[in-house]
């Protein structure tokens, strides 16, 4: 190969000392090839190589890569595998090579990313600043595909992160998301910034200055932080967060879980934070763990309450005990409170209250015109219309989901005393949901049919001895005393009963 000590012996030789070609190739033992690469170019050509070098430790996992590239491709937009996620689960699988190795084959298949916006780095103080941000991410939620908002909290100093799940980016979700937040990170930031959202804005003015919903200022003035708005269109003024949202969707959401309810799905999110803590953030000495350590002292101290994250509005009780709220109807006791109530809607669930006693609660429904039963709210107008019971429209949803063991009363039930009667009777056992809880009704009812006890009063024995079970008394130690030994094993003599029975006594 043509060195540069080589390449500058020839190009003097020619332009210099005006040699021919053919002198030099003799004279340095190359070719007048060489020769004429070298007089072209003083930098001499780079070797090429023709045939590709063999992969031991990346080459068998290659079709596995294509298998996650071709998954990627099926991904939302901002939950797909990237370089770093799909290193980690190569390693779990047994890829024994490095990053950087797998990161070389990806640029050569042409793996695109979003080229990294450039920020102007920056220093905060332990305990003084936070980010905030929403975001969205795709769940899998009972069975239903489900496009989640997620709250993000995010300390500057530590880059220690809260993240939580909500249906919707309404301002109850919003400040309900900071409560949970101020509670995971031990206390309140001094200072809190954020996009100009409308859960929080309500005017944005020149500057930073900004006219704040009512509900956003007292909220802030409850938790006594300040609140920072960045500029319009410039995200990056809260570029930690911003990557939160980011990294969150890419490591705690992926792949895609699949979960029973939001209240799962937020147990997961907790529980990725929790474990996040180890992590040592690039460019930082210290893990977020210790860093959070020096913080958490700083932090203001959580208020002796929390503010209630809820939307209030006045409902009038409809003629079949309903309230209603955002088109839905929602149930309430027809035995209890009066004409016109009083809803708090918060993110996952509903109140309905009379003045301060609470009479029913619901879970939040974000659908239109669906309606909310709770079967035990109309017990006590089943009990004066029984009737009803074939076609109340509470009570036919009830029995779509009650256990087995209701049905069989019932039929046993009507088959010993009739319909009407056996009917009656059903629903003087259902009241007991008034004082019991269902799984225990349930136990309760199959162990009175087990013993043929098909009444009221049997079942609520039942019960009792459910809540109550009996224990035989500990046996006397008469070790002590001898003479008391016997006491109780004499045989009887029953003749004086004989003597009771023919009027002698």
């Amino acid at each position: 190969m043509l060195s540069v000590e080589h390449c500058e012996a020839i190009r003097r030789a020619y332009y210099v000392e005006k040699k021919s070609v053919r002198q030099i190739a003799r004279e340095l033992g190359c070719s007048r090839k060489t020769v004429d690469k070298a007089l072209v170019s003083a930098t001499p050509a780079t070797y090429t190589r023709t045939v590709p070098y063999t992969s031991p430790k990346l080459g068998p996992f290659k079709p596995r890569i294509a298998e996650l590239l071709a998954e990627r491709e099926r991904q939302p937009p901002k939950q797909r595998y990237t370089s770093a996620k799909l290193y980690q689960i190569l390693r779990a699988e047994g890829y024994q090579g490095s990053a950087a190795r797998l990161r070389g084959y990806l640029g050569s298949i042409h793996w695109r990313q979003p080229r990294p916006r450039s920020f102007f780095p920056l220093e905060f103080d332990p305990g003084q600043d936070a980010q905030v941000d929403w975001g969205e991410a795709i769940a899998i939620i009972a069975g239903e595909r489900v496009t989640v908002q997620l709250f993000v909290l995010r300390l500057c100093f530590s880059h220690y992160t809260f993240a939580m799940a909500f249906p919707t980016q309404r301002q109850e979700a919003f400040f309900d998301g900071h409560v949970h937040a101020f509670r995971f990170i031990g206390g309140v930031p001094h200072r809190i910034s954020y996009d100009n959202l409308t859960t929080a804005v309500r005017t944005v003015l020149t500057g930073h200055t900004r006219i704040e919903q009512t509900a956003f200022i007292t909220f802030r003035s409850h938790y006594l932080f300040a609140s920072h708005f960045c500029t319009v269109g410039e995200g990056h003024e809260k570029g930690q967060v911003e990557h939160g949202v980011g990294y969150v969707r890419r490591n705690f959401l992926v792949p895609i879980p699949e979960v029973d309810s939001f209240a799962t799905l937020n147990a997961h999110l907790l529980a990725a934070c929790e474990s996040d803590r180890a992590r040592t953030v690039h460019g930082e000495a210290e893990a977020i763990a210790t860093l959070w350590q020096q913080e958490l002292p700083l932090l203001r101290a959580h208020p002796a309450h929390d503010l209630p994250c809820c939307v209030t509005v006045q409902a009038t009780r409809t003629p079949y005990s309903q309230v209603i709220f955002e088109t839905n109807r929602s149930s309430v006791p027809v035995d209890q409170g009066g004409r016109l109530l009083t809803v708090r809607a918060y993110p996952f669930q509903l109140e309905v209250l009379d003045r301060d006693q609470v009479l029913a609660r619901h879970p939040r429904s974000y659908g239109r015109e669906q309606d909310l039963f709770d079967p035990l709210h109309y017990l006590p107008l089943l009990t004066q219309r029984p009737g009803a019971f074939a076609h109340a429209t509470p009570i036919r949803r009830w029995r779509e989901t009650w256990p087995d063991c209701y049905t069989t009363l019932l039929e046993r039930l009507r088959q010993r005393d009739g319909d009407g009667p056996g009917l009656r009777t059903f629903i003087a056992v259902l009241q007991l949901h008034q004082q019991y809880a269902a799984p225990l009704i349930a136990q309760a009812i199959t162990e009175a049919l087990a013993l043929g006890v098909l009444h009221v009063d049997g079942i609520r024995l039942c019960l009792h001895q459910l809540q109550e079970p009996e224990t035989p008394p500990p046996s006397l130690d008469l070790a002590h005393q001898p003479d008391l030994a016997q006491v109780g094993t004499q045989p009887l003599t029953l003749d004086r009963y004989d003597q009771l029975r023919t009027g002698g006594m």
